[in-house]
């Protein structure tokens, strides 16, 4: 093999290598494009709770994995006691924002996913309370995915307070076994918001107090 021809291998080559590490660097950046984040620890740090939304309506495919994230949340003996009502009907929309003090946004939001606690699936049944801690990290799962995915979202409480959760049973004909724990209004932010730094080493004990 000659000397030109060796250098038209190298050259071959070597262009090929190049063409593989840009093809890379596109997917990585694709990647991060499609969900926001690279890394858990960015996504659980850039979470923010925003509470305008653009008209924008949120695809099925990510409203499925947002439910798919918030089941993903661990739960007492594995018991699973929640349910997910999705709400994207401009009616009921307005009207669970009418209804509720702190959930206002909800008139502008796309989509709404109200948790709720299903006393049928709870570990002791009606006397159950670790269904709250389940609905819980379900509920930090669904807002962590929201974020990943470019989306804006917000836990407005529904539970314990009696009265919203007397509204929100009769606005959705909730069963008395499913109480509604909150309402999450979800969608595209209108505004680009920064995360709060919440982080205070006066709140970190080593050992003992």
């Amino acid at each position: 093999m000659n000397v030109a021809t060796i250098f038209k291998v190298l050259t071959t080559v070597t262009f090929s290598a190049a063409l593989l590490i840009i093809g890379g660097c596109n997917n990585m950046e694709t990647k991060k494009e499609e969900t926001g984040k690279t890394t858990a620890i960015e996504n659980i740090l850039s979470r923010k709770s925003v509470r305008a939304y653009t008209p924008r309506p949120v695809e099925k495919g990510k409203v499925d994995l947002l439910v798919k994230a918030a089941m993903a949340a661990p739960t007492a003996v594995n018991k699973q006691p929640w349910a997910f009502v999705i709400v994207d009907d401009r009616k009921v929309l307005d009207k669970l924002a009418t209804e509720l003090p702190y959930a206002k946004m909800a008139a502008q939001a796309p989509l709404a996913i109200v948790v709720c606690g299903d006393l049928s699936k709870a570990l002791n049944g009606e006397t159950d309370r670790y269904w709250m801690l389940d609905c819980s990290a379900a509920s930090e799962n669904l807002l962590l995915a929201a974020e990943s995915m470019g989306l804006g979202a917000v836990w407005t409480a529904v539970y314990p307070e009696s009265d919203r959760i007397a509204k929100v049973r009769a606005v959705l004909s909730l069963p008395d076994y499913i109480i509604p724990f909150n309402l999450i209004p979800v969608g595209y932010p209108q505004h680009k918001e920064e995360a709060k730094d919440k982080f205070n080493v006066e709140n970190i004990h080593y050992n003992k107090w």
